[in-house]
């Protein structure tokens, strides 16, 4: 009898995936989830802080100016992630992907925390902006990371899984509220120091993508030698000429519209839910409460619009898949804000919506890897969303003031009002190429630096 083993089949999509690339999709995926974590709890404590705060300031407390001065500091915020959004991209493609991810990720829940101890709500704006400088880190860096640890066939849904994160953030934070949102608004941003303990794992398990090594490298001995060639120009140069000029304006489209409808919304409709409990007479722990549940429900919407988008891209494409996010949004936007609810109806809407809008930015951060070679890619991310960031940066400042001056003090009307700016992200979309099935964009590949310095024997015919 032979003793011959038949090998065992293949364990199927699990054999396919390493325990690297585990590791790096679940690096990224916490830092994204801290990120949303911190980044929510200040939505959801705005109204508190700018209540304590503006009196400190030397301004009456009314709800006119806590829209107008709470939105300009989300604006500061919005203004800081462009920035640090940009800057850091740069700094990943020249240096690499983990070094900068880690600083990014210290400096955005360092200033976050620090935000506790303001006394004044232009102190507090301060913070946040510096917060933002490192809160825009993780979003193109971390995309550009996984899309090139995860070069299979799995690699939309990886990106996608990532990007869930950050919902699942807002998740925890509306918890988070939900428990400790009686003890005040300190101890809420006190608290958006966890990140910084990410840093270590991310450090320690996660590795820098052999593609950009490559890449840094051969730029390094090119220099070195003397020879530059198109590749080394200024990475921002490249970006705004051709031939990646037309994929820029593409990417930057689909992320300034997706990122005015999504900051729109999610900045006010705490707040919205606050003036319905205000109508209804009821209690400032009841209206807390009603804005963390509220808050649970959007954000379980957005795990699943975030994770799903990967599945759906890869089902029917990636424009198609962009369409359905932007049509849920579109609908639900239109049912829920510009006419007058009761809480119940919140609730019911509230996920439908987070559907639409996370999943939408979750497709820009899938789809944006595939459009950039990697010398570029952070930095191809991080400008697309950086100039819809700026853009968006007046959204939730622009809605307070509208809504003031408009609509009476509406601010459903005013949300949806700018939200519906988020429609240039459907222009983009008419323009924006197919990349389903598609390998990811390379650059030219360099020479080998050890095959390229002379020979000292001759070649020989084993050899030709």
């Amino acid at each position: 009898m032979s003793n011959t083993k038949v090998a065992r089949p293949a364990r199927g999509w699990r054999a396919e995936i390493t325990r690297m690339q585990w590791l790096v999709l679940l690096g990224t995926t916490m830092g994204w989830a801290l990120d949303g974590f911190a980044g929510s709890l200040y939505a959801l404590v705005l109204g508190p802080a700018m209540t304590e705060l503006l009196p400190h300031s030397g301004i009456a407390v009314n709800l006119d100016d806590i829209g107008f001065y709470g939105g300009l500091t989300v604006a500061l915020f919005l203004a800081g992630w462009a920035v640090g959004g940009l800057l850091f991209g740069i700094l990943a493609d020249y240096f690499g992907r983990v070094r900068v991810l880690s600083a990014g990720i210290v400096t955005y829940a360092v200033f976050t925390a620090l935000a506790a101890f303001a006394d004044t709500w232009w102190q507090l704006g301060a913070l946040r902006f510096v917060a933002g400088l490192g809160s825009g880190v993780e979003a193109p860096v971390g995309a550009a990371l996984v899309a090139e640890v995860w070069r299979n066939r799995h690699r939309a849904r990886a990106c996608g899984v990532m990007m869930s994160g950050y919902a699942a953030g807002f998740f925890i934070a509306a918890l988070a509220y939900q428990l400790l949102g009686d003890h005040g608004w300190r101890l809420m941003m006190g608290i958006a120091v966890a990140p910084a303990l990410l840093v270590w794992f991310i450090r320690r398990y996660v590795p820098e993508p052999p593609e950009i090594r490559g890449a840094i490298a051969a730029r390094r001995i090119r220099k070195s030698q003397g020879q530059v060639t198109e590749a080394d120009r200024f990475v921002l140069r490249r970006l705004l000429a051709a031939p990646l000029l037309s994929r820029t304006a593409v990417c930057t489209a689909l992320a300034t519209g997706s990122l005015i409808a999504f900051w729109s919304v999610s900045t006010w409709y705490p707040q919205i839910i606050r003036q319905v409990a205000a109508d209804d007479a009821l209690s400032p722990g009841t209206a807390n409460s009603h804005v963390a549940v509220a808050s649970m429900l959007f954000n379980a919407g957005g795990v699943l619009g975030y994770a799903s988008w990967g599945f759906l891209a890869d089902a029917f494409g990636r424009r198609k898949a962009f369409a359905i996010s932007f049509a849920v949004s579109a609908v639900s936007v239109c049912y829920l804000f510009p006419f007058h609810h009761g809480y119940g109806e919140f609730l019911l809407a509230l996920p439908v919506v987070g559907f639409g809008l996370f999943g939408a930015l979750s497709g820009t951060f899938v789809y944006g890897p595939e459009l950039f070679p990697p010398s570029v890619r952070a930095t191809g991310m991080a400008l697309c969303n950086s100039v819809g960031r700026l853009i968006t940066a007046a959204g939730p400042l622009v809605a307070s003031v509208i809504a003031a001056s408009w609509f009476g003090g509406d601010l459903g009307l005013a949300t949806t009002c700018v939200a519906a700016v988020g429609l240039i992200a459907v222009a983009g979309l008419a323009f924006a190429p197919e990349t389903r099935g598609a390998e990811l964009p390379s650059d030219p590949i360099a020479p080998d630096p050890v095959q390229a310095q002379p020979r000292t024997r001759p070649i020989t015919s084993k050899e030709m």
